[in-house]
Parts: C-alpha cells; sequence; structure tokens
C-alpha cells in the first residue's frame, strides 16, 4: 500500500465530506498564560461544590460499568421537573439527544427544519443522516412560527427550536410554541431546546414541559452544561413520548453517559444555593454589561441567556474587535459559521472577566 493510498482511505457515504465540521470556541491565546475564556456560554463559576465533591467520590467506581438506564439521575430528574421517569432519554450533552433523534426518523431524502440561525448540532447529525435542512428566515434574530411553518412539506420529519436561542439569546413565548405545535402534522417532531431555561426571567417564557406531556410528537431538552457547570462531563436529557423513547432506546449506545457524569448531575440537580449563585451572576451582569457596550456604540440584541449577541457595524469591525479582545487576553465566540459574521457572541463571566470586556472595547471604540 503506498502512502498517498493509506491517506485517502475509503470513501465516506455521498454527502459526509460537504458538512462543515462544528468548529467550538477556542480556549487559547498564543502568547497568554491564562485568557479569560467567555466563548462557549460556560458557567464562570464552575461546577458546584456537590457535584464536585460527587465526581470525587465516583473515581473509585470508575472500572465499572454506568448504569445504562441512568436510574438514579432519572428518579431526580423527573422529581424535580415532575415527569414520568420513563418518558426520560439521557445523552452526552443533548447534542446526542439530537443526533439519536435524527438517526432514528431521517432517512435520506427527508428533512428538517429550524431557524436561520439555530444551534448547529440540529444540522451536522442530520445533514449525517443524507436528510437535508430547511432554514426558516429569521429577520429580527428571532424563529418565526409562521416562517417555520412555511418551511414544512411532505418529507419534513422534525422541526428544531431553540429557546432560547443560541447564538442569538431571543426566545418565543408560550403562546408561539403552542401555535406552533397545533400547526404541525402529528407525525412530525416538535423538538423544544431549552438548555438555557435555568437562566430566562422574561414573565411570557414558559417551559414546554406541560405541553409535551399531552403530546405525541414534542421532545424537550435540557442540559446540565450551562446553569450546572457541567460541560465537561457531557450530560443532556430529553423528555419524549414513550414511544419516541422506547425507539430511541434501540439504537442509543448502551452505556453512554458515564460513572462520574451521573453522579455529578444527581448532584448538581439538588444544589439549589449554586444555581441561584449562577443566576444571581447573570441577572448582576447582563444588563450592566449590555447598557455598557450600547452605550459605546454597538448593537447588543436582548438576551434571555447567559450570553449576548454583540452586531457590529459589518465583519471587518466584528473580527477587529475580536483581534483586540485577544490582544487584550479575552477570548469571545465569533458566530460566522451561523451566518453572522458581523457579531460576537459573549458569554458572561465574573466582576473581572466582565470589565476586561468592558475596558476593551471602550478602548476598541475609541480608537
Amino acid at each position: 500500500m503506498t502512502d498517498a493510498t493509506a491517506t485517502q482511505g475509503p470513501a465516506p457515504k455521498p454527502g459526509i465530506l460537504d458538512i462543515a465540521p462544528y468548529v467550538g470556541g477556542k480556549s487559547s491565546i498564543a502568547g497568554v498564560a491564562e485568557p479569560m475564556k467567555l466563548s462557549s456560554n460556560e458557567n464562570m463559576l464552575g461546577a458546584g461544590e456537590k457535584a464536585r465533591a460527587a465526581y470525587e467520590a465516583a473515581v473509585k467506581n470508575i472500572h465499572i460499568y454506568p448504569d445504562g438506564r441512568a436510574t438514579k439521575l432519572r428518579a431526580a430528574v423527573a422529581d424535580k421537573h415532575g415527569l414520568e421517569p420513563d418518558r426520560l432519554i439521557f445523552g452526552n450533552g443533548s447534542d446526542e439527544v439530537f443526533a439519536l433523534l435524527n438517526q432514528t426518523y431521517l432517512t435520506a431524502g427527508d428533512n428538517i427544519v429550524c431557524g436561520q440561525y439555530g444551534f448547529l448540532a440540529y444540522r451536522i447529525s442530520a445533514l449525517g443522516c443524507q436528510a437535508q435542512v430547511k432554514l426558516a428566515p429569521e429577520p429580527n434574530f428571532k424563529a418565526e412560527v409562521d416562517a417555520l411553518l412555511a418551511q414544512v412539506d411532505d418529507r419534513t420529519r422534525i422541526v428544531y427550536v431553540s429557546n432560547p436561542s443560541n447564538p442569538t439569546g431571543s426566545y418565543n413565548t408560550g403562546d408561539e410554541i403552542r401555535r406552533l405545535h397545533a400547526a404541525l402534522p402529528a407525525h412530525i417532531i416538535l423538538v423544544i431546546d431549552e438548555a438555557y431555561a435555568e437562566y430566562v426571567t422574561e414573565a411570557d417564557w414558559e417551559t414546554a414541559f406541560p405541553l409535551a406531556r399531552d403530546a405525541s410528537n414534542i421532545v424537550v431538552t435540557r442540559t446540565f452544561s450551562k446553569i450546572h457547570g457541567l460541560g465537561g462531563l457531557r450530560i443532556g436529557f430529553g423528555y419524549a413520548p414513550v414511544a419516541v423513547a422506547e425507539a430511541i432506546d434501540r439504537i442509543r449506545l448502551p452505556f453512554n453517559v458515564s460513572v462520574p457524569g451521573l453522579e455529578a448531575a444527581t448532584a448538581a440537580l439538588g444544589d439549589e444555593a449554586h444555581q441561584q449563585a449562577s443566576r444571581d451572576l447573570i441577572a448582576t451582569w447582563k444588563p450592566r454589561l449590555t447598557q455598557a457596550l450600547r452605550g459605546f456604540g454597538f448593537e447588543v440584541l436582548p438576551s434571555a441567556g447567559n450570553f449576548v449577541l454583540v452586531v457590529f457595524k459589518d465583519a471587518a469591525q466584528a473580527t477587529a474587535a475580536n483581534d483586540y479582545l485577544n490582544l487584550k487576553g479575552v477570548i469571545v465566540r465569533p458566530v460566522g459559521g451561523y451566518g453572522l459574521p458581523q457579531a460576537l457572541r459573549i458569554t458572561i463571566g465574573t466582576e473581572d472577566q466582565n470589565r476586561a470586556v468592558m475596558d476593551a472595547l471602550s478602548e476598541f471604540a475609541a480608537s
């Protein structure tokens, strides 16, 4: 075998090499020993003490396969949210729940529908199933019910809604979600991604758990990566009709969530003090950061999450602002991959981190 042949390898199935791989927020800057990483919407307070203690205690059992049914975490999630345990799907992050849904329900030629700026993970696994992705325009940086419905056709199998939405920070009201669901045929699954639910304070936002309880085609997803600070452990869950959960269980890998992850997530769910401290941080600093950046002349979109999206006059200014922030040791998230090259997404951080962002962008605006 020649070196060229070994490098080339067998051809993957059609379409795989056309998929743009997901690129996470960068975590290092050349020459900066400890940059301020505000690029991945992580909880800047970290994991809570209870989760860390549970993780450390679990080390003695890492030679044992995890409970494939996630029995303890399943009971804790069901109790916390008032859900039926047999309707829960656990995954290696909510990303895996999306991938399992796509793998279970999509065949070549089917399609999913999502907002123009919806989370990229929906699209990647759908394309991997040789399905199509239909994007509904979001001229106001928000998923619109009528625009989503206009994209639905006879090959649509799943509609995805981020609520709140990453990277824009927008959200859909309870009335909007109900109207969308009512207009969808029963064979189309409506997936409502509530990754940032615990941060929402807007009065007209509602979790879709109650709507999903009596529906045969709604899946609501949550994650432990955001308010619980367990992004590195990769744990998410979905609340689905029993028939959907049972179908997914047939293809879900049997030990897809780790022993330490299960233990830490269970402990985190009960750590109300850490959750409240995390909410308080965002409630204090999101309006301050928003007001400051607007005062410097930048457009900052309203956000229901733990981040803000700053829209610059054009892509060149956004790139220059990102470079300047990096120069000051701050890492934020360019979102050109979402079709927003003129914007930067900034996670709300600690006081020192937020002040560093404000100082840097104040200097940039004055330069």
